[in-house]
């Protein structure tokens, strides 16, 4: 995977004559890649890698034209109306669920996103952790660091197979198709998946993997997975009902984003022994989590790591920092959002 550069002159034209570009960087990021966004424009930056409140971001922010940010960062009406210059917002990540995104058409302010640089990475990473959940790698590990681990016995840590078992995938875009083409291809799985729409029959003949209902899914698959985009209707799609039309024993990962699932309902599942296992890369208070799960065996908990490999954030940090170069010069964006 490589970085993209763009070869801009020192005075970004899309500002107006004489006109330097002031940006914030909000969070601690290469700074190599920095540096290029430091030839052209005016950077507040640092090391140091805060997480600053509401308040104090607004405050950051007002002067500038430009916003580098990454899933931390709230954009939203209240800011936008403390910041008349802002012109563009570029997150680093390919959701967007962060960004007011009326809000900032309300102020004429472009927001751009990372799709791509991430897909096979994040895929990657989802399969790795059904992997995980489904053959209690977490709980083995942590039994045998404690020097639990005194003989072999037959059913120690047996856990559900993978190869040849049925994967649900909820969210058919291009990470979703990523995982069905490992499952199809790699595992032998039989794959369904349960998109807003089917996808054109090229591209599941490409996935091995068919269409169906949501509870068709649900009732059917051995392991769902959940690779969809957040959005208002998406919230606790994953709920009571849902859980319980899965199978017995099913496995549950979500590498979506964490309000898509409904926590409290997840874990009555998990206390009553209905779901065989959970992996989780996502949750609804993210970087607090619900003391229930962390104490619940067969669950395999990751801090939002998807798609964190040194090559893949590299390439994230860099389009989003080409991004803001482009606007900033009055040039198309490479990535804007699109609705």
């Amino acid at each position: 995977m490589t970085e993209q550069h763009l070869d801009v002159p020192n005075a970004p034209s899309g500002l107006g004559q004489g006109t330097r570009a002031r940006v914030l960087v909000a969070r601690a990021v290469f700074p190599d890649i920095v540096a290029r966004l430091q030839s052209v424009a005016d950077v507040e930056y640092t090391q140091d890698d805060r997480i600053d409140p509401p308040e104090v971001l607004r405050a950051r922010l007002r002067d500038k034209h430009g916003a580098f940010i990454t899933n931390s960062e709230r954009i939203d009406a209240t800011l936008l109306d403390a910041c008349p210059d802002l012109r563009v917002i570029s997150t680093m990540t390919v959701g967007v669920d962060h960004i007011d995104l009326d809000a900032c058409a309300a102020h004429g302010v472009i927001v751009t996103h990372a799709p791509d640089v991430l897909t096979e990475t994040t895929a990657d990473f989802g399969f790795a952790l059904l992997l995980a959940a489904a053959r209690q790698i977490g709980d083995a590990e942590r039994y045998l660091r404690a020097g639990m681990w005194h003989k072999w016995s037959y059913d120690l840590f047996a856990g559900s197979d993978v190869h040849g078992a049925t994967l649900g995938i909820v969210g058919m875009g291009r990470i979703g198709q990523a995982i069905a083409r490992r499952a199809a291809f790699g595992f032998g799985m039989r794959v369904l998946y349960h998109n807003r729409k089917p996808l054109p029959s090229a591209t599941e003949h490409e996935c091995r993997a068919a269409y169906c209902s949501l509870d068709d899914l649900l009732r059917e698959s051995d392991h769902v997975l959940l690779a969809l985009p957040y959005s208002p209707t998406a919230r606790h799609l994953i709920g009571e009902q849902e859980i319980a039309a899965m199978r017995q024993g099913a496995t549950l990962v979500n590498v979506a984003r964490g309000g898509v699932v409904d926590e409290e309902a997840l874990v009555r599942a998990l206390q009553r022994g209905h779901l065989g296992a959970v992996g989780l890369d996502v949750f609804e208070g993210e970087p607090c989590v619900n003391p229930a799960l962390l104490a619940a065996p067969r669950v395999v908990l990751t801090p939002h790591i998807a798609s964190s490999s040194v090559p893949t954030r590299r390439a994230m940090v860099a389009l989003a920092v080409d991004n803001l170069i482009a606007v900033l010069q009055g040039k198309p964006p490479l990535t804007p959002f699109k609705v």
